[in-house]
């Protein structure tokens, strides 16, 4: 589990192709590795991907091509968001995601709002109905509050310091980015389902 505070941005500095998949070569930055071991694990860019190898500040990671097919930001050199994986004693700075992505999302438009940043992403329509206002989504691995929803468009407001500190500053229209639901939003429409298909079956 993650919270969705990016702790440090790296870049990938190679992609090297295996038999299902690419073996990433990621320098992590400032991202503090002391406690990081072989079989850990670290979200790149909102996708959880298990240490494979280790080299001083380089730090390896195996992508599957069924991970490869359903995000974007992993098969290229580029930056990376970055975050290691929550102990249970953690604060919750963000909330709670899995670095499992559900879909890929738009930008519609990122400009200058007053000091800070309005970004406006199209979801896919699958995903749309679990974003709601003041709900919780994950955007490259960054936890931000919705804003506005309109459809399948959705508002969020960038302060100045998560621009600095995570690559979202490098979005423009057109862009794709990785999207989380809130965990709580996934679970709630299942039991729903659930309590649905349960009222309409035959007793």
């Amino acid at each position: 589990m993650f919270s969705g505070i990016v702790a440090a941005t790296g870049r990938i500095l190679s992609v090297a192709p295996l038999a299902d998949g690419v073996r990433l070569a990621v320098d992590v930055g400032t991202l503090d590795l002391s406690d990081v071991q072989l079989g850990d694990s670290i979200a790149n860019n909102g996708v959880c991907l298990t240490v494979v190898a280790r080299d001083g500040n380089t730090v390896s990671f195996d992508v599957s091509r069924e991970t490869l097919n359903c995000t974007v930001g992993l098969d290229a050199p580029g930056a990376v968001n970055l975050e290691k994986a929550l102990r249970l004693a953690d604060r919750l700075g963000g909330h709670l995601v899995t670095g499992h992505v559900d879909g890929i999302g738009t930008v519609q438009k990122f400009e200058p709002l007053g000091e800070s940043h309005e970004l406006v992403i199209r979801a896919p329509a699958a995903l749309a109905g679990y974003i709601a206002r003041k709900g919780s989504i994950t955007i490259d691995g960054v936890s931000l509050t919705v804003n506005r929803v309109d459809g399948r468009d959705f508002s969020i407001n960038l302060i100045p310091h998560t621009v600095e500190v995570t690559t979202l500053k490098r979005l423009a229209a057109g862009s794709t980015v990785n999207l989380e639901i809130d965990l709580i939003a996934r679970y709630v429409e299942r039991m729903q389902a659930w309590r649905n298909l349960e009222e309409g079956s035959p007793a």
